[in-house]
């Protein structure tokens, strides 16, 4: 019997997590292939590549993102193969079941829940030792009905799964993105949430998970992400995984985590501050900052103390912050909405995404969405139109600002620019900045066209020289600043402010020959020639000090000649260059 396991990433670089937990549950059953595609390859080339393989099942992972190109393939699959028998598991298909049975005809078995065990199960029927009837936690077609069997109970012991780590090929691995769990489960309730579909938190053993990372660090993948709900709902447990991490650190690989905030405690927060930066992300929830609203979805925050926590993070500079909002939750109208995103921002985060509820399968809200007059897409990813709080236009208006904020703030191109205008202009409510921003984008076309590069920073520059129209000389020098702070630039754009110095370059081969500039700057490049320490600086003059206004953004900064020498290092996470004023 042939079997396969597979799905569509929505990634090349990410890995599946389910189906190596499948694949490692049956081993001492079947030996099953894996095959991970991804939603940008051609579906007939993955309906090719199956085929030739010639399959008894095969069995795919569904989520949001791929189960419409998924129901695809297995459609065609069928026409194809008629003998072939067609699964599917994921959190896609286990809330509706038998409403997707209906509807994928070329469907023979769903499986519900953890599918672990439903998956053993099954492969136990396919070789004969086992009733179908038996198989709990399976939907299955008995000529033209659809049967439902009992739900299957959730694992007791979650080192009962094989690792899917153990003798791994590093290649199959090196470079790319691992999704990984250390346990099961939420402590929370949130409504829009899956997790609040289990009760329970369980956890992995601390030696099962420590050798699984040893074994991901040891394959150089580019990032583990966990999967945990809350990561650091077990303070003890999450710490000494984090210290494990920090001990065995490669110099390469980087963790993403989502975390609750206001469980940090000071203990954590002493702990974290010798992290080396760019080891750990934190992604943090936020969601909202409406209390009515937080009581409605049934989640459990402390603002103030997310604040202290997320601002004392941000001071040691070494932990990149992601924090979350989400549009269309109920009683949250547009002037709400704009009071939660002032309150995050203005806590100084790295990044802030803003994301739209999305009324997925299985969750409290899709299933109250009558009580708040919720009307939202009957498709993949199910996002909301409007509730009886916020309207579509409103909603609309909110897709073009997230857009901007991407473009703007989450790149991280324009960091002093964006302080500067904000902090200057929009200090009251930087959401307004945004929107104004977001309107003049649409009023000129912008959002209906892709924009490079120089166009994005023109494009800043004219909203300023049009709409505040105030020290427009000093704003170009500090968005050029910017603009060479990310990286060597040989060609800077027209628009720039450019000052003509006499005999530029032989100067700046002469500043670099010198000891005493090697070791007050670059210490990295001594006895290094200046023509390849040239290749890692840049020289550029300005007409303003924005080193000042970079240290203090509220300085008063007038008209000074200056010279900034820029010195790039890609390993660096909040700032790609240091900068340094010099004479040459």
């Amino acid at each position: 019997m042939k079997i396969l396991l597979t799905t569509l990433n929505s990634k090349f670089i990410h890995t599946n997590l389910a189906i190596r937990y499948l694949k490692a549950f049956v081993k001492d059953l079947v030996d099953v292939d894996l095959k991970e595609y991804t939603i940008n390859n051609d579906l007939d080339y993955i309906l090719k590549d199956i085929h030739k393989n010639d399959y008894d099942i095969i069995l795919f992972s569904t989520y949001i993102w791929n189960v419409n190109d998924i129901v695809r393939i297995c459609d065609n699959i069928k026409k194809v193969k008629p003998n072939t028998k067609i699964a599917l598991g994921g959190p896609e298909v286990t809330y509706d079941s038998e409403c997707s049975m209906k509807n994928y005809p070329f469907v023979d078995y769903i499986l519900c829940g953890e599918g672990e065990l439903v998956f053993r199960d099954l492969v136990m029927y396919l070789q004969g030792s086992k009733n179908i009837e038996d198989v709990e936690g399976i939907v299955y077609r008995h000529g033209n009905e659809i049967i439902t069997n009992r739900p299957k109970a959730l694992l007791e012991n979650l080192d009962d799964i094989p690792s899917p780590y153990e003798n791994l090929d590093p290649t199959e691995y090196e470079n790319r993105i691992v999704y990984y769990e250390t346990s099961r489960g939420c402590p929370f309730n949130c409504q829009y949430c899956l997790s609040s579909t289990l009760k329970g938190l369980r956890y992995f053993g601390i030696d099962r998970v420590k050798k699984d990372l040893k074994a991901l660090i040891d394959a150089r993948v580019s990032q583990i992400k966990f999967i945990d709900r809350t990561f650091n709902a077990n303070k003890n447990f999450a710490k000494e995984i984090m210290n494990f991490l920090m001990e065995n650190d490669n110099d390469y690989t980087t963790y993403h985590f989502e975390v609750t905030a206001h469980l940090l405690d000071d203990d954590m927060l002493d702990f974290l501050v010798d992290c080396k930066e760019g080891l750990f992300q934190f992604e943090i929830g936020v969601q909202t900052t409406n209390q009515k609203t937080l009581d409605a979805v049934g989640r459990r925050d402390d603002f103030k103390k997310l604040s202290y926590v997320v601002q004392k993070i941000a001071s040691y500079r070494n932990i990149h912050q992601h924090l979350d909002l989400i549009a269309g939750l109920p009683y949250e109208n547009y002037s709400s909405f704009e009071n939660s995103f002032n309150d995050v921002f203005n806590l100084g985060i790295e990044h802030l995404q803003l994301g739209f509820l999305k009324m997925i399968k299985g969750t409290g809200i899709r299933k109250a969405a009558n009580e708040h007059g919720y009307k939202y897409k009957d498709y993949t990813p199910y996002e909301v139109l409007y509730n009886d709080y916020i309207s579509y236009s409103q909603i609309l208006k909110l897709k073009d600002i997230e857009e901007i904020l991407e473009k703007y703030y989450n790149s991280k191109n324009f960091v002093l620019s964006m302080r500067y205008i904000i902090f200057n202009y929009y200090k009251e409510s930087p959401f307004k900045f945004f929107e104004a921003f977001a309107t003049y984008f649409d009023e000129n076309g912008y959002f209906d066209m892709a924009q490079g590069k120089n166009q994005l920073y023109k494009i800043l520059l004219d909203f300023y020289n049009e709409k505040i129209n105030a020290n427009n000389d000093m704003f170009n020098d500090i968005l050029k600043y910017d603009y060479i702070s990310l990286g060597k630039t040989s060609n800077l754009p027209n628009f720039f402010n450019k000052l003509e110095k006499e005999d530029f370059k032989n100067r700046c081969h002469v500043f670099l020959q010198k000891e005493e500039n090697l070791s007050q700057y670059l210490p990295q490049f001594i006895n290094i020639s200046a023509k390849n320490i040239i290749k890692n600086v840049h020289f550029e003059p300005f007409e303003f000090d924005i080193l000042k206004l970079k240290q203090n953004i509220n300085a008063s900064v007038g008209k000074t000649d200056n010279m900034i020498l820029f010195v790039y290092d890609d390993k660096k996470i909040f700032e790609k260059s240091k900068a340094h004023s010099v004479e040459i």
